[in-house]
């Protein structure tokens, strides 16, 4: 889709903006309230039959194929959250071990297709590997330390900062014609003569 629409750099800016603003307040809302949210629904969910739970499991890839081309995030806790309500007896290990798995060919093939269009900047991937590799080795060591609800709390509060920034930015982008807008509508309303588009070589109506 992204190569179709062949947008321009600020305009496939803006979409990707919004659309990693609504992945980080969907993950940040899938991490604080995962509990309340499985609690309510698992016996819903429960009751569901398996034709209905596997072609909800397609549908949730497809979400999140489309979410994590666009904007990167959206694999893990979203795809854990959506999972432990399909899936409520299956442990929790294996719910996680299957999202990682599943999430490794998803950012694989995601990869190849910006590759294709020509969007990776391998010396920005090179630095960011540099620093990612021995942070993988920190996370790992935190995490068993760290108390999860702890982790959890921080991560969503940071991804909700982050969320808040980028569609602040948003905004302001989009204010100027937001305000162009409003000042049309407002003088058609006061008896402005409004400004009708017609097509060229189109014959006047008698």
């Amino acid at each position: 889709m992204l190569w179709q629409l062949d947008l321009s750099t600020e305009a496939a800016r803006s979409l990707v903006n919004s659309v990693l603003c609504f992945a980080l307040l969907l993950t940040a809302t899938s991490l604080i309230f995962r509990k309340q949210v499985i609690e309510k629904l698992r016996t819903r969910m429960e009751r569901v039959d398996d034709a209905t739970i596997a072609r909800a499991t397609v549908l949730v890839g497809i979400v999140l194929g489309v979410i994590v081309s666009i904007s990167s995030v959206g694999a893990g806790a979203v795809g854990v959250t959506a999972l432990l309500l399909l899936y409520p007896q299956l442990p929790m290990s294996r719910i996680v071990g299957s999202d990682i798995a599943h999430a490794v060919p998803l950012t694989l093939i995601a990869g190849m297709g910006h590759w294709a269009m020509g969007a990776i900047d391998w010396q920005l991937m090179g630095v960011l590997l540099i620093g990612s590799l021995p942070g993988i080795a920190i996370g790992s060591y935190f995490a068993v330390r760290v108390p999860e609800t702890a982790l959890r709390l921080l991560l969503a509060g940071i991804l909700v900062v982050v969320a808040g920034r980028l569609g602040a930015e948003q905004w302001r982008a989009i204010a100027p014609d937001v305000a162009v807008a409003t000042d049309r509508v407002s003088g058609a309303a006061q008896g402005t003569p409004a400004i009708v588009p017609v097509a060229i070589g189109a014959r006047q109506a008698k």
